[in-house]
Order: C-alpha cells, then sequence, then structure tokens
C-alpha cells in the first residue's frame, strides 16, 4: 500500500449540503409554521424523565418576503454543557434554511484552509447545518411546548 504525502483536498458536497438544508426547511416550518407572517417566537421544553434538559427558543429576528432571519438557541442547558446559539437564513422561494452564525462567526464559506487562524474545520458550514438539522429533529422527537410554572 502506497499512501501519499499530499492529503487530498476536502471538496463541497454540494447535493449533500442542499439536502440538509431542505431537511432543516421543513423541520423549522413545522415547529414554526407561521413565521412569515404572525408567529414570533415558540419555546420548546426538552425533558427526560423529570429532568430539565433544556429549552429550545426559535425566535424570529426579521421577516420578509422571500426570507426570515431565526435564531435559534438553548435555554435552561445543563450546567456543564455549552449553550448553542445559532442564526439561520430561511429562503422560503428556494424551501431551504442555512446556518449563516454560530457562537461568534458570522458568514461561513462553504471550505477553508486547514489549519486555519481561526481554527475552522474544512467542512465547518456543511457541519454547521447538519448539526442543527440533529438539534431540530431531537426537538420534534422528544420536545413539548413549554409553560412556565405560576
Amino acid at each position: 500500500m502506497v499512501v501519499s504525502p499530499l492529503r487530498e483536498r476536502y471538496r463541497v458536497d454540494l447535493v449533500g449540503l442542499q439536502a440538509a438544508c431542505e431537511a432543516n426547511y421543513a423541520r423549522l416550518m413545522r415547529l414554526l409554521p407561521d413565521m412569515r407572517s404572525q408567529q414570533l417566537s415558540r419555546r420548546i421544553a426538552m425533558t427526560q424523565a423529570d429532568q430539565m434538559l433544556g429549552v429550545l427558543t426559535l425566535e424570529v429576528l426579521l421577516a420578509c418576503p422571500y426570507t426570515t432571519t431565526l435564531r435559534v438557541r438553548q435555554e435552561h442547558s445543563l450546567p456543564w454543557l455549552p449553550v448553542p446559539q445559532m442564526e439561520v437564513q430561511v429562503y422560503h422561494d428556494a424551501r431551504m434554511a442555512e446556518v449563516i452564525s454560530a457562537e461568534h462567526a458570522r458568514r461561513f464559506r462553504s471550505v477553508y484552509p486547514y489549519p486555519n487562524e481561526a481554527m475552522h474545520q474544512p467542512d465547518e458550514k456543511a457541519q454547521l447545518n447538519l448539526f442543527l438539522g440533529e438539534w431540530l429533529s431531537h426537538c420534534l422527537a422528544c420536545g413539548h411546548e413549554y409553560e412556565a410554572v405560576r
């Protein structure tokens, strides 16, 4: 077996990325169906037995005729768990949703050279969109409407 000293350059899986963005759009429309007109936010509790794992908050930041910008974040998380927060651009005409901001990074490139100053992975954009999909799928499967106890 011959091992090449040069690593093959990462190539964007455009079909996979588009599929992830289309699936994220469908998930978000199930969670926040009126985001274009009236519903400005929704809070969904994630529990396991009697333990509160957190609350997923979907908040409309900007609603335009063809796009909506959402903030997706976790509240009341476990103390040892980092609290994820993302901004997601929803393209209603294309029926796609993509992560445009996570933590303190904005507008991700399709491919990053590696290593790089910010230590982004070569496929950072794809990984973030897949993470959003897993997060939303878990919420759809295990979440319930959050109501504060009064």
